[in-house]
C-alpha cells in the first residue's frame, strides 16, 4: 500500500500519501469532517503538501455524488501553474538578471496598495487583454444578470495580472541547461468575489442545517437545488478566465524577456498549464463524479503537471503516473509548515536575503513569509508522492517576480 490510512468514525476513509511528511492536527481534524459529509465518493485523497485551510483542508482531493461544496474550491478558483520551456540556454541570459527582473515586473502588474490606483491593475489593459476578455464577457454578463454585485468586481483590469502572496513568475533553469519561464495565479478580484458569494449562498441556503455541520464553511449546494447549476456555471467561467490570464502573462513575460535577451528564441510547443484549485466532473471507479482539487493538480496518466518547491527552492515538471486511488492527482507544491504569521515572527530579513542569494528577486520584510523554510522539504514530499507522479525536469529559479 502506497498510502496511510486513516479510517473516520461515521465517515469516508482518508487516503494520505504523506509518508515522512508531517500533517498537523488541525490538518487532520478538517479531513475528518470533510469525510463526514453525506455525499463524499468513496474516499478523500490527501497529497503530501497538505496543511489547513479555510474549511477543507489544501492538499486534498474530495470527490462528491451529487453535491458541490464551494469553501472546498475556496476564493482563489482556478488557481495554478504555467510553465514554458524556451529555445535559450542558461549562458544566454545576461550577466545581471536585475534588468531582466525589472522588465518583467513592467510587463505584468503585480501587487496592491490601498487607497490608490492599484498596481496590480491595468490602468488601461492592452490589445492582448481586450481581446481576451471579449472571449469571457458574453458568458460572465449571462452571471452578472444573475448576480449583480458580481458587475463591480475586478474582472476586465485583472485580466493578465499576477496577484499577491504566493503568487509569482520565475526565470529558471533544467538540468539540461534550459531556460524556463514559470508562473503562478488564479482568477483574481473576480474569482475571489464568484468564490465568496457562493460560499455565503451555501450558508444561507443551510441555515436551517448548518448547525449540523462541523464547520460552517462546508456549507453546500445539492444537485437540483437553485444555486447548484448557477455555481457551476460560474466557477467554470473563474476557471477559465484563470487559465486565459496565466496564457496573457506568460505572452508578456516573452516579450519582455525579448525586450532584454539579445538572442532570438521561441517557447517550446508543451507548455504546461494547470489548475490546481478547481472542480470539474470526471470519472472514477466507473462513476461519473464531481471532483474538487484544493491544491491538488490532476495527474491521469501521461498527463504533464507542475510542482513548485518555495520560492529560491527547487521546482518539478511531473508526468502523472494514473494513481486511480489517489482520484489521478498529485500535489501543487511544498506545501506551508507554518502560518504567514509564524513565518514573520521567526524568521528575520537576514534569514530571508540569505536563503535566496541565488535569486534575483525582491529581499524586503513584506516577502518574509514566503522564506523557503515557512514550506515543507520538498523533496520529502516528491518521495511521499513517488506513486503519483515522475520527475521530467527539475528546474532552479534565477529571477523571482511576487506580487
Amino acid at each position: 500500500m502506497d498510502y496511510q490510512l486513516m479510517e473516520i468514525a461515521g465517515g469516508k476513509p482518508v487516503k494520505m500519501w504523506t509518508e515522512g511528511v508531517a500533517v498537523d492536527d488541525f490538518a487532520r481534524e478538517q479531513l475528518a469532517h470533510t469525510a463526514k459529509l453525506p455525499f463524499i465518493f468513496k474516499h478523500l485523497a490527501v497529497m503530501p503538501d497538505v496543511h489547513a485551510g479555510k474549511g477543507s483542508t489544501i492538499g486534498s482531493v474530495i470527490p462528491t455524488l451529487g453535491a458541490i461544496v464551494p469553501a472546498a474550491v475556496g476564493v482563489d478558483i482556478g488557481c495554478g501553474m504555467m510553465a514554458a520551456r524556451t529555445t535559450l540556454k542558461a549562458a544566454d541570459l545576461p550577466d545581471s538578471l536585475a534588468a531582466l527582473r525589472s522588465e518583467i515586473e513592467r510587463a505584468v502588474p503585480h501587487g496592491r496598495a490601498p487607497g490608490r490606483r492599484d498596481p496590480g491593475a491595468w490602468a488601461r489593459p492592452p490589445q492582448p487583454v481586450d481581446i481576451a476578455w471579449k472571449l469571457l464577457s458574453e458568458r460572465f454578463k449571462r452571471i452578472v444578470d444573475k448576480y449583480p454585485k458580481l458587475a463591480r468586481t475586478n474582472h476586465y483590469v485583472h485580466l493578465g495580472t499576477l496577484g499577491t502572496g504566493n503568487h509569482f513568475v520565475e526565470v529558471c533553469i533544467d538540468e539540461a541547461d534550459s531556460v524556463w519561464f514559470m508562473l503562478h495565479s488564479g482568477s483574481r478580484g473576480v474569482g475571489n468575489a464568484i468564490g465568496n458569494l457562493f460560499i455565503e449562498l451555501a450558508q444561507a441556503d443551510m441555515r436551517q442545517h448548518i448547525a449540523n455541520l462541523p464547520d460552517r464553511n462546508l456549507a453546500y449546494f445539492e444537485e437540483g437545488s437553485a444555486h447548484f447549476d448557477d455555481y457551476v456555471e460560474a466557477v467554470g467561467w473563474a476557471q477559465d478566465f484563470a487559465r486565459q490570464n496565466r496564457e496573457l502573462m506568460m505572452g508578456a513575460v516573452v516579450r519582455a524577456a525579448q525586450a532584454v535577451i539579445a538572442k532570438p528564441f521561441l517557447i517550446d510547443e508543451h507548455a504546461v498549464n494547470c489548475h490546481h484549485n478547481y472542480v470539474q466532473k470526471e470519472r472514477h471507479f466507473g462513476t461519473e463524479v464531481l471532483v474538487t482539487r484544493k491544491g491538488a493538480v490532476s495527474a491521469q496518466k501521461g498527463e504533464l503537471g507542475i510542482i513548485p518547491g518555495s520560492m529560491g527552492v527547487k521546482s518539478f515538471i511531473v508526468r502523472g503516473l494514473g494513481n486511480a486511488e489517489s482520484f489521478c492527482s498529485c500535489s501543487h507544491g511544498a506545501g506551508r509548515a507554518m502560518s504567514r504569521t509564524e513565518a514573520k515572527r521567526r524568521f528575520s530579513l537576514e534569514d530571508q536575503i540569505k536563503a535566496t542569494a541565488h535569486v534575483e528577486c525582491r529581499k524586503d520584510e513584506s516577502v518574509i513569509d514566503e522564506i523557503p523554510m515557512a514550506y515543507k522539504d520538498i523533496d520529502a514530499v516528491m518521495a511521499a508522492q513517488r506513486s503519483l507522479v515522475e520527475v521530467v525536469h527539475t528546474l532552479r529559479q534565477v529571477v523571482c517576480v511576487k506580487g
